[in-house]
């Protein structure tokens, strides 16, 4: 009779510990999902901050831009990223001509290639290898800096001068990063077409003035916009949330090493998701 009692006072305990082994991975995704709104939300509230920081500067006279700030980012974020993304660009124009070759030829449709890269590098490949480029260049770099700034206690000090940390140090980023993310995109999907005209022409043997009918009959003034607005928006994107990991770093310099890694990670994320959602609306509009 002992052993019975014994037995059924343990089945509670039995009970409990069955429902905390299921429950476990559920709380897991639970705190990751909350995690992942919470910083969500993080971004959009300094978005949101910034953009009011921006307005004030443009329609009030007493709040300044900062003119000399912003060039000096732009030079910092852009200017010096123009190499790099030039070159991996240009070396992704090399291998889609290569590519796209061994199979076009089965159809007989060598010239072909030119369609498909403009088309491809405008709306697509273009501004998301200079993001992608700009994410590691500059992003990751923003993210230290202002993360730095915290941690020796330069935004207190700012704060302690009555200056708002968002108008002196995210503002002048952001911009950077948006303006130069636009030109880069720009620049890259140049530099592909480039690349893949020239190896088209000298390796492939494409006639140039076939290969340049058939990318201007194919592009078109939509499929060039469409990249141009999603280079701005990836470049909104690494700039604000490069500026947020920057400012919500705690533990000295593994804190920053963490929203360095943090900042590369979720740009990429961003841009891709952001990518898909452009993407979808371009096709439900009947842009492409």
């Amino acid at each position: 009779m002992s052993d019975l009692n014994f037995q059924n006072g343990d089945k509670p305990r039995h009970l409990s510990l069955i429902f905390v082994v299921l429950l476990y991975p559920v709380a897991i995704v639970g705190r990751r999902f909350i995690g992942i709104l919470d910083h969500v939300g993080e971004v959009f509230y300094l978005l949101v901050d910034t953009t009011r920081w921006f307005l004030r500067g443009v329609f009030r006279s007493q709040y300044r831009l900062g003119k000399s700030a912003i060039v000096s980012q732009i030079c910092r974020i852009g200017v010096q990223s123009i190499f790099i993304v030039a070159l991996v660009a240009g070396a992704v124009g090399l291998i889609l001509a290569l590519q796209l070759s061994p199979p076009l030829d089965d159809f007989g449709q060598r010239d072909k290639i030119a369609n498909i890269i403009t088309v491809a590098v405008l709306r697509e490949l273009g501004p998301l290898i200079g993001a992608i480029v700009l994410t590691g260049f500059a992003g990751a770099s923003i993210a230290a800096e202002i993360g730095t700034m915290v941690v020796s206690e330069e935004i207190e000090a700012l704060e302690a001068s009555a200056l708002n940390p968002v108008r002196f140090l995210v503002v002048p980023r952001l911009l950077a990063a948006s303006v130069s993310m636009t030109a880069l995109g720009v620049i890259s999907s140049f530099c592909s077409i480039v690349a893949a005209l020239s190896i088209s022409v000298t390796v492939l043997e494409i006639p140039y003035q076939t290969y340049v009918d058939n990318m201007l009959t194919q592009a078109k003034l939509v499929d060039f916009l469409t990249g141009v607005v999603k280079g701005g928006v990836f470049g909104t994107l690494i700039g604000i949330i490069a500026c947020t990991n920057g400012l919500k770093v705690t533990g000295g310099a593994a804190g920053v090493g963490r929203a360095t890694t943090y900042t590369v990670v979720e740009c990429i994320v961003a841009i891709v998701v952001a990518d898909l959602v452009f993407t979808a609306i371009f096709f439900a509009l009947g842009l492409f």
